[in-house]
């Protein structure tokens, strides 16, 4: 899987960035650029990039909207040509490609250690795939007005939650396909879900700028965090359920941010990650086994992937980039 982000020569107005799951025929390529960035601050940033990279054949025919791991050598991904790919990212080999959806998927949920997963797509719908069926949907679960923008796993895989820019949330029964709750809020339009790890809590972001915590038992929203001041884009919680973190929208490096919140009884705000210059897209808690300190990543629309020291604030420096960390 490649990032590629194009920056204009001279003074850019605009970065547009590609996303590209590819796969097939092995390549490797040397790739040279120079650009100038121009900061809000004034500061003029000139870099010269040298890059060696593998490159797989197209999966898809379109843009790749998200990616998501099955297990430690499969991946799943979706974008707008309609299509669920799932292949091993290894050898770049197309284990299954599986058609359903009549629009864009947005979301995919794995179940690991498995060959089940969940997609969710701009037609209402999210359908239910195993690696070892059919290449038809082993489970479709309708009930939005909108496009699904939500997509959250129970762990122990009996329990679906899926929520949408229509305001609602759905906990859905995985082995009937029937929905057993509904929940709606007015103008909580939903931007991601997740589960927290061996409870029965779902953690939801939106585009009213707030981070909600719901019980799926009832499906009662239980707290509200702080409410931001752009909206919250994506959220994930630690493996050991302890924290979660989550990201805003913004632009000029307003904005911008990464925030770690307590998960405990205080559910306090522990850290904010500030450094990126447009809307982070997406952050996640890397694996300790990669690291000798905890460590997060986030990606942004600013083409730039940044690891941050979860403790301190600061990000890497390899990476580039300023940072302004808060902690309270």
């Amino acid at each position: 899987m490649l990032l590629r982000c194009h920056l204009k020569r001279a003074l850019p107005q605009k970065v547009s960035c590609r996303f590209c799951a590819v796969m097939g025929k092995l390549q490797s390529k040397l790739k040279h650029s120079t650009y100038k960035y121009s900061r809000p601050d004034g500061f003029r940033d000139e870099r010269i990039q040298t890059k060696a990279f593998q490159e797989y054949s197209p999966a898809h025919v379109d843009t790749v909207s998200v990616v998501a791991a099955l297990n430690s050598d499969l991946c799943v991904s979706g974008g707008k040509d309609k299509t669920v790919v799932a292949y091993n990212w290894r050898t770049g080999n197309v284990v299954k490609r599986l058609k359903g959806h009549e629009r864009e998927i947005t979301k995919i949920a794995c179940i690991h250690k498995s060959g089940q997963f969940f997609s969710a797509s701009r037609d209402k719908t999210v359908m239910m795939w195993d690696l070892q069926g059919s290449s038809q949907p082993r489970q479709q679960f309708s009930g939005h007005t909108m496009v699904v923008t939500g997509l959250a796993v129970s762990p122990d895989t009996s329990q679906l939650c899926t929520g949408s820019r229509d305001n609602t949330l759905l906990l859905w029964d995985v082995g009937t396909g029937q929905c057993a709750e509904r929940a709606s809020v007015s103008r909580n339009l939903v931007t991601h879900l997740c589960w927290v790890p061996r409870e029965p809590y779902i953690l939801q972001t939106s585009e009213d700028k707030t981070i909600r915590l719901w019980d799926s038992r009832g499906l009662q929203v239980t707290h509200i965090f702080p409410a931001k001041q752009h909206i919250q884009t994506y959220c994930e919680v630690s493996e050991d359920g302890h924290k979660c973190i989550s990201c805003s929208s913004g632009f000029g490096g307003e904005g911008c941010e990464a925030t770690l919140w307590d998960l405990r009884q205080t559910r306090n705000r522990i850290c904010e990650y500030e450094g990126h210059f447009q809307t982070v897209a997406s952050c996640v808690f890397l694996p300790r086994a990669l690291a000798l300190m905890p460590v997060i990543a986030t990606s942004s629309h600013d083409c730039k992937v940044k690891i941050w020291n979860q403790d301190s604030g600061g990000s890497s420096p390899g990476l580039g980039g300023s940072h302004m960390p808060r902690s309270k």
